[in-house]
Order: C-alpha cells, then sequence, then structure tokens
C-alpha cells in the first residue's frame, strides 16, 4: 500500500473528481458531515473552512494505493477500516472528511478529501505531509499483513524487464548508436550537433522535443523501431540541455578569446571604449565563418532530419544570426564616416 497527501485550494473540483460517474466505485465513510454528495459536502465543509480568511489551500487530498496482489484480501469493509485508520494516524479525527473507491484504473485506489480547517478553527499542519502518508501507509500495510510501497516499486521495476525483452534490447541499440555518434561529435560545435542529429535520422532514431502546456520544450524523447525512450533511459548526456552542451567546442579558452560559443549572443550595438576595430574583425569573421558552415550543413541535410529534431531552429538561428551580423557591420561603417 501506498499514500499521498497534499494541500489543494480547489475542494470544489476535488469532490466532483471523485464521485464522478464511472469513476466512483464505493462510497466507503463519511466523517463529521451529513451530506452525501460532491456539492452539499463541499457547502458543509466550506461552512467550517470560512472561520479561517487566511488560509489558502483549505482542503486535502489523500491517495492510497492498493497493490495488485493485495485486493483479494480487503472486501469493503476492510476498506473502510483502512479508510477510518489511515484518518486516524493521521491526525484527523477534528476534521471533516470523506472517502470512496474508484474503479477507473487496474489497480483499486483510495481517494480522500478532507477540510484542512478542522472544527476548533484550527489548521492542519501539512509539513511533510506526503511523507507522513507514506509513512502511514507502510505502517498500516505491516499491521495488515499487505505489500508496502517499495516492495510494489520492485515488483514493478521486476515485472515491466520480464514482461518486454524486446524493449531492452531495442533501447540498448539506441543507447550504442547515441553514444557512439556523440563520441564521433562531442565538441565540435552546431555544425557537429547538426550532423549528430542527421546521423542519427539517418540510423533510423527520431527525436521528439516533449512541450508542456505552455509550449516550453521540457525534455527529450527517442524513437526507434516501434518503441519510444525518454532521454533519461538513453542516459544522462542526452537530456534536453545536457545534450548541448556536450558540443560545446572543447578549446573554449581559444575560441572565448576570439569571441566564438556554441549559440553567439546578439552582437549589441552599442560599443564600449576600449574596443577596437582591430578585436572586433577578428570576432566578426570567425561568427561568419560559423554561421556559414552551420548553414552549409543544415541546408544540405534538407527534410532528411525531421522537424522535430532542432533542425528548424538551427536554420532559423544561423539565419538571424548572419542577418544581425550583417546590420552591425553597417553600423559601424557609418559611425567610422
Amino acid at each position: 500500500m501506498i499514500g499521498k497527501c497534499k494541500a489543494i485550494a480547489h475542494g470544489s473540483t476535488a469532490l466532483d473528481y471523485i464521485f464522478r460517474e464511472g469513476k466512483l466505485g464505493y462510497r466507503l465513510a463519511f466523517h463529521n458531515l451529513c451530506s452525501r454528495e460532491a456539492k452539499t459536502i463541499y457547502e458543509e465543509m466550506k461552512v467550517v473552512s470560512d472561520h479561517n480568511s487566511r488560509c489558502r489551500n483549505k482542503f486535502l487530498r489523500i491517495e492510497i494505493g492498493i497493490a495488485p496482489q493485495d485486493e483479494k484480501k480487503l472486501p469493503v469493509s476492510e476498506l473502510m477500516r483502512i479508510a477510518h485508520l489511515f484518518a486516524k494516524q493521521m491526525g484527523l479525527d477534528n476534521h471533516q472528511w470523506v472517502a470512496v473507491t474508484h474503479k477507473d484504473t487496474d489497480n483499486r485506489h483510495i481517494h480522500i478529501i478532507a477540510n484542512r480547517i478542522s472544527l476548533y478553527g484550527e489548521v492542519y499542519d501539512t509539513t511533510f505531509a506526503s511523507n507522513r502518508a507514506a509513512r502511514v501507509a507502510e505502517e498500516i500495510s505491516r499491521e495488515k499483513g499487505l505489500t508496502i510501497a517499495k516492495e510494489v516499486k520492485a515488483e514493478k521495476k521486476y515485472q515491466k524487464t520480464k514482461a518486454s525483452p524486446t524493449r531492452e534490447q531495442t533501447k540498448q541499440q539506441v543507447q550504442k548508436i547515441c553514444y557512439a555518434l556523440l563520441e564521433k561529435y562531442k565538441g565540435t560545435g552546431i555544425t557537429g550537433h547538426s550532423m549528430f542529429l542527421y546521423e542519427l535520422n539517418k540510423n533510423g532514431i527520431a527525436i521528439e522535443r516533449m512541450k508542456n502546456k505552455q509550449g516550453n520544450v521540457y525534455g527529450l524523447k527517442f524513437s526507434y523501431a516501434g518503441q519510444s525512450f525518454k532521454a533519461s533511459e538513453i542516459g544522462r548526456e542526452f537530456g534536453y540541455r545536457s545534450l548541448q552542451k556536450n558540443f560545446e567546442p572543447t578549446e573554449k579558452k581559444e575560441l572565448h578569446a576570439a569571441g566564438y560559443q556554441l549559440v553567439p549572443p546578439s552582437h549589441s550595438s552599442i560599443s564600449r571604449d576600449n574596443d577596437t576595430p582591430r578585436v572586433q574583425n577578428p570576432i566578426g569573421a570567425v561568427a561568419d565563418a560559423i554561421v556559414g558552415a552551420a548553414d552549409e550543413v543544415v541546408e544540405g541535410l534538407g527534410d532528411l532530419i525531421t522537424p522535430s529534431t532542432h533542425g528548424d531552429d538551427y536554420t532559423e538561428a544561423a539565419w538571424q544570426r548572419k542577418l544581425r551580423n550583417q546590420a552591425n557591420r553597417k553600423k559601424k561603417r557609418g559611425r567610422g564616416l
């Protein structure tokens, strides 16, 4: 058995969720409550919670997961006892709470929504609440002879490896290809990065950028032979940010002295007193050379690199840098006049 606990503000939404038709299994317990439906339970809880105007997250969401091998040992009556025992050991005797089971997944689980404000107006302390819930779940599991969380995790990991040997073999193939190409192009700058992506695609490996709801990239996913793997499964070097760092030039000191970076910053049109044309010209020449090389590589690859493998991003970045460099050179010539 495993337990989780978190303070939330959206009590009404949480209650609607646990009572949703198609998910609701059994109604296990209603503690310090008269109502039996989501809307009226929320109204009862709100009467109590409104006495505290400073607390923002006025509800507790608790989830109790049951191991598959323990489900047959636990009839509804025993689940009711577990819900009451769990709430008691969590210190919720003087709070309003409701417990139900859900049937929408393969594994049975219990949901408890509690009023964080007690009947006496006290605010439940949520410091390390999730750790407390995990400890209570482990204690109850030992008491009742159920599987504890660590054993469930170990069993899932074992079953996953045993059930899908093909996936493990495919992952090893992807790792072999990725590490070989990384070793080949490591420290070779933006050109090497582009060639790394091209050869991955040539070997049948596609990289997909994972985005959140705001459209920001937060990770990479590698696909090969009908299998998909998170970057962390392939290796720590292949994360979204760490992968790019691997292509930074090895001779950093010399290149930084020449003003080069893997992704050069935009060249400001504001010059410093210490800057001289003698220093600025080599910087522009090096930047132009790098941009030109990257342009040739990316343009030569064409559509062979999938859109999800940064090809479009590098093409656009290289083009924007070239335009900025040209504009800055025109401004410098203008100042000389």
